[in-house]
């Protein structure tokens, strides 16, 4: 087999799996969502008898006093919050340790690496929480969700600005740019392929957490969009149409991400590889 054969069998293999492990299964749930009660119930792979779509979205819309808006309105809050507070810091954090080499960045780099490795403790951290009276609280959360992914971020920053030449800073620091400014007008733009990398990723990790608003953000009216998921499981077992309607719902903003951001969370992810 030549390697032109080689390339396009590969290629057929992966659209397979990848049809077989995505298509598939968001398919399912698009025509479960648009089912009656019935017909959900029987969990065929069927066009439904009769579209329900508008009267199951508005069900699972108008159920527990509209929920389900007041968790995307909490999501949304949460995750756009989060994800800015982690490009600010989590990029000037890189900026530093990148361009300033000793024992502070070493230990520095040590503890993001532990960041990634070391798992969360729930209960201390529940307990420093209360202390500083954040315990179900969005901030709190914004919080947590900040520290649980600036590691991540840094070593993604901390690659890209490496393959930036120091002979731009330099340039910078004879014209009188220095500090914060340096980083803010010329390091910063540099950065926007990372920053959607880390914009998409995060994003979609934040919109999606389910353990973080359960351990950290508990109660009906601070509902996020993964808690709603898990209330319609546990109330409706039998209404299975309004179950997969809700998980639709909440599939199609990280999808609509992945979508239109594609191209540049590759680029992003691999623009640093290659050290300029």
């Amino acid at each position: 087999m030549s390697t032109k054969s080689r390339r396009w069998a590969l290629d057929i293999v992966s659209v397979v799996i990848g049809t077989i492990v995505f298509v598939v299964p968001f398919t399912f749930i698009f025509l479960t969502a648009g089912k009656s009660q019935e017909e959900a119930y029987q969990f065929g792979f069927t066009f439904p008898k009769k579209w329900m779509f508008v009267e199951n979205f508005k069900a699972v819309i108008a159920e527990a006093d509209h929920m389900v808006i007041r968790a995307f309105i909490n999501t949304t809050v949460i995750t756009i919050l989060s994800v800015t507070l982690i490009i600010f810091f989590a990029s000037m954090a890189a900026f530093i340790m990148q361009r300033r080499p000793g024992k502070v960045s070493n230990i520095a780099s040590i503890a993001v690496v532990a960041g990634l490795i070391i798992p969360p403790a729930v209960v201390p951290t529940i307990w420093v929480l209360q202390k500083f009276h954040l315990f179900k609280t969005v901030p709190g959360l914004i919080f947590i969700e900040v520290a649980y992914s600036a590691a991540f971020a840094i070593l993604i920053y901390r690659g890209f600005i490496g393959s930036i030449p120091k002979e731009i800073d330099e340039a910078a620091a004879v014209d009188g740019c220095t500090g914060f400014a340096l980083y803010r007008r010329i390091i910063f733009p540099l950065l926007m392929p990372v920053n959607v990398t880390i914009l998409v990723t995060t994003s979609v990790a934040i919109f999606n957490d389910f353990t973080n608003p359960l351990y950290f953000l508990p109660g009906a009216k601070n509902a996020t969009v993964q808690l709603t998921l898990y209330n319609f499981q546990s109330q409706y077992l039998s209404r299975f149409n309004l179950l997969f309607m809700d998980i639709l719902l909440i599939t199609i903003p990280p999808l609509l991400l992945f979508v239109f951001f594609n191209k540049r969370i590759v680029s992003g992810m691999t623009a640093g590889s290659v050290k300029g």
